[in-house]
């Protein structure tokens, strides 16, 4: 394990991880790693969550680095975020990691090694565009008869997965067999994490408020725009919670209330699955953010961090 420490924040969408993380950073002489599937491609904004150039307290990074249209894997990610992680802790900054994707957070602060297929191959787009004209569970039917290990590993619907999991097997490697390696848990920086949670029934109140606002400062223009420029074309960003919803929309099958209703639907489900992902980790010290207000969980995580 690195020595490197670094401190993390994580949570369900809607928690306000990002008010705490930029506040705990400009207690801490840090700076904020946004560790988000989805806030890396440039574009998209107001689905993400992203907060504006304009509004942001302290330097964000590892958001806005590839293009929607561009491939890039978890392990690219965990390449680039670990080197700025370096970059900061070189020049004495700490770095205050942040977000929801527990993967990308793992893939970072754990040893993980990733095959060479994960980055790509000459069938991704084959396979991409068998998702996007049969739909996923083509894909997973595919991989079902291919390696049905693998395929009981991976969701029907995770056509990002699927289509790793193809690529690497058009280079004799089974993702369950590598799963396997990924699931032994080394640290490879010292990570102190802090899991910020409360009450479903507040937490997904506060889910339709973020949607709400995110319609109404522009969501469907933003993926109108998004779609002009091809997204419909890239398996993983026409995927995500509020832009798939949104493409449905757009292509008049179903209303714009509909649409809203769905993304308010998905992404209280997204936030199950990440408060599902905490409790297995089992790291992270869960601080309740209805308990205390902001100030008081900030002072806590910074008491508790100078203290290690």
């Amino acid at each position: 394990m690195s020595a490197t420490r670094v401190l993390c924040i994580v949570g369900p969408t809607a928690v306000g991880k990002s008010e705490v993380a930029e506040r705990v950073a400009g207690m801490v002489d840090g700076e904020v790693v946004s560790v988000d599937s989805m806030q890396v491609y440039r574009g998209m904004d107001i689905g993400t969550a992203k907060i504006p150039q304009e509004e942001r307290a302290c330097a964000l990074h590892m958001v806005d680095v590839a293009g929607f249209d561009e491939p890039y894997s978890v392990a690219q990610f965990q390449r680039d975020a670990r080197s700025c992680i370096d970059g900061l802790v070189s020049r004495a900054v700490t770095p205050v990691l942040c977000g929801g994707t527990g993967l990308y957070l793992d893939a970072v602060i754990d040893v993980m090694e990733f095959p060479h297929g994960v980055t790509g191959g000459e069938g991704r787009r084959a396979y991409e565009d068998l998702a996007l004209t049969q739909g996923p569970e083509a894909l997973h039917a595919l991989l079902s008869r291919r390696d049905p290990p693998s395929a009981q590993e991976i969701h029907p619907h995770n056509v990002r997965r699927l289509v790793r999991a193809l690529e690497m097997l058009d280079e004799g490697v089974s993702y369950a067999e590598q799963h396997k390696g990924l699931l032994k848990r080394e640290r490879y920086y010292d990570a102190a994490i802090w899991a910020l949670t409360m009450p479903r029934e507040v937490l997904y109140a506060r889910i339709d408020e973020r949607v709400r606002a995110m319609f109404a400062a522009g969501l469907v223009d933003e993926v109108a725009s998004l779609r002009e420029r091809g997204i419909e074309d890239c398996a993983t960003a026409c995927k995500a919670i509020g832009y798939k919803e949104v493409l449905t929309y757009l292509r008049g099958q179903c209303t714009l209330g509909e649409a809203e209703e769905l993304v308010k639907r998905n992404t209280r489900r997204y936030a199950k699955r990440q408060l599902s992902w905490i409790r297995r980790d089992g790291r992270a010290r869960v601080v309740d953010m209805a308990q205390q207000d902001v100030e008081q969980v900030v002072e806590r995580i910074v008491e508790d961090w100078r203290s290690r």
